[in-house]
């Protein structure tokens, strides 16, 4: 039996904290086609669906070779989960299309700098891992979180992990923080659990540069310094 796998992209188009974010230029092209092109050139999926609200978000998507058969019809508010996005987005596309997948995977359209070969090796791991889902993580770095503060109007810290202030950071464990590049599930327990951080979920880590997510403007200027460096590899290597 052929295993068919579909690729999820989500992009509303509602964005607040970077107005049209999911299709802002990134890179000469809109953001979302970095995603798209991620997903289509790994070979992992049947059908590379685009879950938008939005008939320009849609235009773009296409013109990119993206499937957007349909616009989302649930889940489009501010408070809605990406997962019972995607849930719904699952429910339409069987529907439309009379199929049925064994793995859905769940791609940000605000992660640009994931790639095909982090999807080929995520799919392979958790293909291997036989756990029920499995979400994309990265390890934070310079930023050393077991040091965080709160800080009062006033300026004054109060430390979250007060025991470990006098640590050094090579004495602290790693910390890892989840990432919307990829998350992947099986489809029958996706459509059971409705979220992808069901029992049993497993993180699977990438590099912090294709974990990157862009929520803001200061993510956006992130990302870009990112992009030219991956992009100066690239050309040094040559």
């Amino acid at each position: 039996m052929v295993t068919k796998n579909i690729a999820i992209i989500l992009a509303r188009g509602g964005s607040k904290r970077l107005p049209k974010k999911n299709i802002i230029k990134f890179g000469k092209k809109p953001m979302i086609a970095w995603s798209i092109k991620a997903a289509i050139d790994s070979g992992k999926f049947h059908r590379v669906l685009v879950s938008t609200d939005d008939k320009k978000i849609a235009k773009i998507a296409k013109k990119y070779k993206a499937e957007v058969p349909f616009l989302r019809l649930k889940a489009l508010d501010d408070f809605s989960t990406s997962s019972m996005a995607t849930y719904y987005a699952l429910l339409q596309a069987e529907k439309f299309w009379g199929e049925k997948y064994d793995t859905v995977a769940q791609l940000m359209a605000n992660c640009p700098l994931r790639t095909a070969e982090d999807i080929k090796k995520s799919m392979l791991i958790f293909n291997k891992s036989k756990k029920p889902s499995q979400i994309s993580c990265f390890r934070f770095g310079w930023m050393n979180p077991w040091w965080a503060t709160i800080l009062s109007k006033k300026g004054y810290p109060s430390r979250i992990f007060p025991n470990l202030t006098q640590k050094r950071s090579q004495d602290l464990p790693d910390l890892y923080c989840p990432s919307g590049a990829l998350w992947i599930a099986k489809r029958k327990n996706f459509l059971k659990q409705k979220n992808f951080y069901m029992p049993g979920h497993r993180y699977q880590e990438i590099s912090w540069i294709s974990a990157l997510d862009i929520d803001d403007k200061d993510d956006f200027l992130m990302a870009e310094i990112c992009l030219k460096l991956k992009n100066r590899k690239s050309y040094i290597k040559k």
